[in-house]
């Protein structure tokens, strides 16, 4: 692997390639795709959580992928309200349509099973807490297959 002179820059190179290269199981092969699946869902996750809660799970991730999440990130009083599995996965939807055909549904699993394998599992409860019933089910479903 080449490197930057820097360890910093190095370390998160590497660990979101990990991180792609877990979300490429599940949406296929084109690491392109897999970058756009997780900002997509991240940022989807980020518009849906209070503030602080939101600052807390982007403090977690790798410096490269805490970019992503943050990009274009105008801070709100009030998250988002995702009342249902759907409008969260229309809203991944949405922010996937200019990326090669990958469903929002795939896309948030791979994103989940990463955030599941590299995060603080603390950090997980409260943002899971924080989302809707129906979205915090169909996560924890994930979790389950995941452990498997």
């Amino acid at each position: 692997m080449a490197t930057t002179g820097l360890d910093v820059f190095d370390h998160t190179l590497q660990t979101t390639n990990i991180w792609l290269d877990e979300i490429m199981e599940t949406v296929g092969p084109d690491r392109q795709v897999a970058w756009h699946a997780l900002g997509a869902v991240l940022r989807t996750i980020r518009d849906r959580l209070p503030l602080g809660l939101a600052v807390h799970l982007g403090a977690q991730l790798p410096l490269l992928v805490r970019g992503l999440y943050y990009d274009q990130w105008h801070a709100h009083e009030q998250p988002l309200k995702f009342r249902s599995l759907e409008e969260f996965l229309d809203h991944i939807a949405k922010e996937l349509s200019g990326v090669r055909t990958v469903g929002a549904e795939d896309a948030a699993r791979a994103v989940f099973q990463v955030l599941e394998h590299h995060v603080d599992p603390n950090q997980l409860a409260h943002v899971r807490e924080a989302l809707p019933e129906h979205i915090r089910a169909f996560w924890d479903s994930i979790s389950t297959d995941y452990s498997i």
